[in-house]
C-alpha cells in the first residue's frame, strides 16, 4: 500500500468518524425536538415522589432527551427551586443509566454481521449493566447512610465562591457537527410540527449511524495494523488505569460520554479491542462526564450555587465510588461483562431481543411504572 493510498484511507476514516459524530448529535437533537427537551424532563420529574420513581424518571428523561447534561441541568434547577437533594440523587443515578442508550443504538449498525454484532452489542451493554449494578449497590447505601449527600455537601461547601473554572465554550465537537446538523434541520423544518421534525431527525440519524459504522468498520480493518494498532493499544488497551484515564480525558475534551463510548463500539466490533479492554475506557467516560458538569457548576452564583455544586459532586462521587468499588473487586467487576456477554448471545440468536431490550429497559418499563404509580 502506497503512502498516498494509505493517506486517502485515513481521510475516509476521519470523514466517517465525523459522520458518526453528526449522527449521534442529530439523534439527540431529534429526541429533544420530538419530546420537548428540558421541559419534558421537568414534567417527568414531577411524578417522582420516592427514590425508585426518581431513579426511573431520571432514566426515562435522559433516554428521551438523549443528553445527561441537559437532564442534570434540569435537576440542578429543581434543587435550586426547592427539590430536596436526597430526592435529586436517584434522578442523577437514573440519568447515568439513560445516557447509555446512544451507544446501544450505535451497536445496531452491526446487526447484519453476527460476529461484529455480538461484540458491538456486548461492548455497549456492558456500560448499561455496570451502571445498573452501581445503582443497586450505592442507592440503598445512600438511602440508609446518606454518605453521598453528606460528602458532596461538605466538598461543595468548600468550593462555593471559588474560582470559576467553567468549560463553557470549550466544546470541541459541537462547532464541528453543528453545520451538518443545521443542514439536516433545514430539510426537516418543512414538516408541519416539531414532533414530526424530531422523528424525521431521529430516523435520519439512525440511517447515518448504520452507514457510518459499516463503512468505518471496513476502513479500520485496513488501517489499524502494525504501528497504528500498537499506538492505539498503548493509549487505551495497555491496562485498566490507562483505559480509565483515556476515557476520562477524551470525555472531558468532547464533553459527551455518549460520543466517546459510541466511537469505541465499531472498534470493538471489528476486533481492534476486546470488550474487556474497552470496559475501563467506558468507566473513565463515566467519570469524565461528571468532571465536565462539575466544572460547569462553578459558573453558577447566588442561592443556586451550593445546590448546583452539591448535585455535581454527587454525580462525580457516585461514578468515582462505583469505579473504585465495582472494578476494584474482581467478582463484582465480572458481573457486567458476564451479563453483557449473555445478552449479546441472545441478541445474535434473535435480533428482536436487542430491540426488545432497548425499548423495554429504557422506555417502556420506566414509563409504565411511572405513569401507573402516578
Amino acid at each position: 500500500m502506497t503512502t498516498r493510498h494509505y493517506g486517502r484511507i485515513w481521510l475516509r476514516v476521519v470523514l466517517w468518524i465525523y459522520a458518526l459524530l453528526v449522527a449521534v448529535s442529530v439523534i439527540g437533537s431529534g429526541f429533544k425536538m420530538a419530546v420537548g427537551g428540558s421541559e419534558a424532563a421537568a414534567q417527568l420529574f414531577s411524578f417522582a415522589n420516592n427514590a425508585i420513581m426518581a431513579l426511573l424518571a431520571g432514566t426515562l428523561a435522559t433516554a428521551l432527551v438523549q443528553s445527561s447534561s441537559t437532564v442534570t441541568s434540569v435537576i440542578v434547577g429543581l434543587v435550586a427551586g426547592g427539590l430536596p437533594v436526597h430526592m435529586a440523587i436517584p434522578m442523577i443515578m437514573g440519568a447515568n443509566i439513560g445516557t447509555t442508550i446512544t451507544n446501544t443504538i450505535v451497536s445496531l449498525g452491526h446487526i447484519r454481521c453476527h460476529k461484529e454484532f455480538k461484540q458491538a452489542f456486548a461492548a455497549s451493554t456492558v456500560h448499561d449493566f455496570f451502571n445498573w449494578l452501581a445503582v443497586l449497590i450505592l442507592l440503598p447505601l445512600e438511602l440508609f447512610t446518606g454518605f453521598l449527600s453528606k460528602l458532596s455537601a461538605s466538598v461543595a461547601g468548600m468550593l462555593v465562591g471559588g474560582q470559576n473554572v467553567s468549560m463553557k465554550g470549550m466544546n470541541f465537537i459541537e462547532p464541528l457537527t453543528s453545520p451538518a446538523e443545521d443542514i439536516i434541520k433545514g430539510f426537516v423544518s418543512v414538516l408541519p410540527d416539531s414532533t414530526l421534525s424530531g422523528i424525521a431527525m431521529i430516523a435520519i440519524g439512525i440511517v447515518l449511524i448504520f452507514f457510518s459504522v459499516v463503512r468505518l468498520g471496513k476502513l479500520l480493518k485496513k488501517v489499524m495494523v502494525g504501528k497504528a494498532k500498537d499506538a492505539l493499544h498503548k493509549s487505551i488497551g495497555r491496562g485498566p488505569i490507562s483505559g480509565i484515564l483515556s476515557g476520562m480525558t477524551m470525555t472531558v475534551m468532547v464533553q459527551s460520554s455518549s460520543t466517546t463510548t459510541s466511537l469505541m463500539v465499531p472498534m470493538v466490533a471489528n476486533g481492534l479491542f476486546t470488550v474487556r479492554q474497552m470496559y475501563p475506557f467506558t468507566l473513565g467516560a463515566n467519570i469524565g462526564t461528571t468532571i465536565t458538569a462539575l466544572l460547569a457548576a462553578t459558573a453558577i452564583t447566588g442561592p443556586a450555587a451550593l445546590p448546583a455544586l452539591t448535585i455535581a459532586m454527587v454525580h462525580f462521587f457516585f461514578n468515582f465510588c462505583a469505579v473504585v468499588l465495582i472494578y476494584g473487586i474482581k467478582w463484582l467487576r465480572e458481573i457486567p461483562l458476564f451479563m453483557a456477554d449473555k445478552l449479546s448471545d441472545l441478541a445474535v440468536k434473535n435480533r428482536m431481543y436487542a430491540f426488545a431490550y432497548l425499548f423495554i429497559a429504557f422506555f417502556i418499563l420506566p414509563g409504565i411504572i411511572i405513569f401507573m404509580t402516578a
